[in-house]
């Protein structure tokens, strides 16, 4: 029986898994919206999450956390400095899951991850439009 037991195998040994949890989340930091299978995504889900908690939460002790399981500081900069301050407001649900339907070579249902609070690119150039406007 399962036992409750929630860590989905991803038909990968546990070092295998953890890497690539940790590698999806770094490109999900870098590029705040990623296309990948709906397994992984789901996945990928909750550790992105406690990674934006951790970034909320931004004393010296989350920062290392997040620097020892992601691996890179420029991106465990990037979490802190701008995805956990656009989630400051919201109390959880970080991350977005869009299905897509299946892929052409394997029909592995597919799906997007993306932030939330993730402003679009359209959305940044009219808020500069308007700022240069405005002056």
């Amino acid at each position: 029986m399962r036992h409750r037991r929630k860590t989905v195998k991803l038909q990968r040994d546990a070092a295998h898994r953890r890497s690539l949890l940790a590698n999806l989340t770094c490109s999900l930091i870098q590029h705040g919206r990623i296309r990948t299978t709906l397994a992984k995504a789901k996945a990928l889900r909750p550790v992105a999450e406690k990674m934006v908690t951790l970034g909320k939460r931004g004393d010296v002790h989350a920062r290392r956390q997040a620097v020892a399981f992601l691996r890179h500081k420029d991106v465990v900069k990037q979490l802190f400095d701008e995805v956990a301050v656009e989630a400051k407001d919201r109390q959880g649900g970080y991350c977005r899951i869009t299905k897509l339907g299946a892929r052409m070579t394997d029909s592995a249902p597919m799906a997007v991850i993306e932030w939330t609070d993730r402003k679009e690119e359209e959305e940044v150039e009219a808020e500069v439009a308007e700022a240069t406007a405005a002056e």
